[in-house]
């Protein structure tokens, strides 16, 4: 017999001892102090529990998938002997004065679909979650997270769907509203058209040639500020305003659809200014061509006249 499964007699056996101890235990709230997991480029992800000390034997549930590299040890790295339930969806570890640490791999939980990683994660437990080196935007549930200088996110109670990418293609359009210039940066795996400022709407347009894709474009304030509004083929779509540094506002979107996407917002005084007066100046193009015109009608006068 093996010895995981002497072991989880063993346990079996003191819990029908103390049914009702057990019960209580259970109830007192988590037996873990921390969950961590750590996320590498190729999608590999390995686990750290940290089980606080137990006075009674406790039954620990494990993340789902396929599980390898299993190990259960003390905080001083000595073998803590366990037992193993349902094909190591949960082990059962003796009573410990000590923090007990427990760590596996997980290889089959991440998808890499169109460029972007994705993992349907469920664990009612708090659990951090360290993303790879270079990731600085992270999706939960649709909703975006800028890291900044964090190196990742902790999920409460957690059920959500994770998705990130790597080497994100960055997009720069240049929009110029007589001398001043302000730069688009734009973060998508997704095909889109130049940006461009539409004096008009006052607002900026592009065409989305890939649909279902994160769109996220960091945009001067200066240029265009909240409150904003943001359309596919004018009909309004969900956008997300997630971060500003005061100087720059970040805006994500997903299109479900291809089409023109229009965003709209509030235009300084002085922006304003620039874009009325560039309206009303009549264009040089015409001013020369109107003088060539009235230069050549007078030397034709003058020719017809000489011949007379």
């Amino acid at each position: 017999m093996k010895i995981n499964s002497i072991v989880f007699l063993i346990i079996f056996s003191v819990l029908i001892i103390f049914p009702t101890a057990f019960g209580q235990t259970s109830t007192e709230g988590s037996k873990q102090k921390s969950i961590e997991v750590k996320i590498d480029t190729a999608g590999d992800v390995h686990v750290k529990h940290v089980i606080k000390p137990q006075v009674l034997p406790a039954q620990i549930d494990l993340i789902d998938g396929i599980k390898s590299n299993l190990t259960v040890k003390d905080k001083n790295e000595n073998d803590v002997v366990f037992g193993s339930l349902n094909e190591n969806e949960s082990i059962m570890i003796f009573p410990s004065e000590e923090f007990v640490i427990v760590e596996y791999d997980l290889s089959d939980q991440l998808l890499l679909k169109d460029n972007v990683w994705t993992w349907d994660f469920f664990y009612l437990e708090s659990t951090i979650f360290l993303l790879p080196e270079g990731v600085d935007l992270v999706f939960v549930n649709e909703r975006a997270a800028h890291l900044g200088e964090a190196k990742g996110i902790t999920c409460h109670g957690c059920k959500m769907i994770l998705e990130y990418s790597l080497d994100v293609p960055t997009q720069f359009d240049k929009i110029k509203i007589q001398e001043k210039g302000f730069l688009i940066e734009t973060r998508t795996w997704a095909k889109l058209t130049p940006i461009i400022f539409d004096p008009a709407s006052e607002g900026l347009n592009f065409d989305v040639l890939d649909k279902n894709r994160f769109v996220t474009m960091i945009i001067p304030v200066a240029l265009l500020s909240e409150p904003y509004q943001i359309f596919l083929d004018g009909e309004k779509i969900f956008f997300q305003e997630y971060f500003s540094n005061g100087t720059h506002v970040w805006l994500n979107i997903r299109p479900q659809s291809l089409g023109e996407v229009s965003i709209t917002g509030l235009i300084s005084p002085e922006i304003a200014e620039m874009i009325h007066s560039q309206n009303s100046e009549f264009p040089y193009e015409f001013v020369v061509i109107g003088l060539a015109l009235i230069v050549i009608i007078i030397i034709g006068v003058i020719l017809v006249k000489r011949k007379k």
